[in-house]
């Protein structure tokens, strides 16, 4: 099967993927074996990312995330009680919603980028991982051209932007103890920066493997007797 036709079967008139990470997580945005393939469209941009940010199983991710966030008591602005939980909800969903389209539909539409990851799928497991955590800092053009991965580094900019200083709470005030300093700070922008470019490295490298998995899990569940 010729490079350009397996690398979009799953879904050919948009360049896309129906695969999922662990069966579950939406990984729309990752082609394997991809030679020359068309750039993905505005439309289409958004609209996978839309899909993606939208799928049921968010509802289950982010709930999980905000339970751990409640038990662990980071965010004490938030306080505690159901009431607390839907705020960290809140929080989380829209986090990850703004994110993904600054990252994945509004910077490649405005930089001419294309969002997709293109998994290598071949060589050491080092070169492998080496070439993932370099896709958060190159990136190729709707042209098919190298670039640096601008969309990456300034979607996740400012969806930290908008986060600090917006909907994430300021740490409760305690008229009996030590003043607290707002987290509303660059520094603290650049922190969370730093933990959503973090996270997107790990998901790369995560992508540029699953698909091996993925065929060993059903290799062995097709020889299961």
């Amino acid at each position: 099967m010729p490079a350009t036709a397996k690398a979009a079967d799953d879904n050919p008139q948009s360049g896309t993927s129906k695969d999922r990470l662990f069966f579950a997580l939406p990984n729309f945005l990752t082609l394997e074996n991809a030679g020359k393939i068309p750039p993905l469209t505005t439309g289409q941009k958004f609209k996978v990312v839309a899909q993606g940010s939208f799928d049921p199983i968010q509802i289950v991710w982010y709930g999980a995330l905000s339970a751990l966030s409640q038990a662990e008591n980071s965010e004490p602005g938030f306080g505690q009680g159901w009431e607390a939980y839907g705020k960290r909800y809140g929080a989380y969903a829209a986090d990850g919603t703004i994110e993904n389209f600054f990252v994945g539909a509004i910077m490649p539409t405005v930089l001419r980028q294309d969002p997709r990851y293109f998994q290598l799928g071949h060589g050491s497991f080092f070169n492998r991982s080496g070439y993932a955590v370099s896709r958060i800092f190159w990136t190729r053009t709707d042209s098919g051209h190298g670039q640096f991965n601008y969309s990456e580094i300034t979607g996740a900019a400012i969806a930290a932007a908008i986060s600090t200083y917006s909907y994430h709470p300021h740490p409760p005030y305690n008229p009996h103890g030590p003043y607290i300093t707002s987290d509303r700070t660059w520094k603290n922008t650049a922190s969370v920066w730093g933990s959503q470019v973090g996270y997107d490295t790990i998901t790369l490298v995560v992508k540029e493997f699953w698909p091996d998995i993925r065929r060993k899990i059903r290799k062995n569940k097709s020889q299961t007797p």
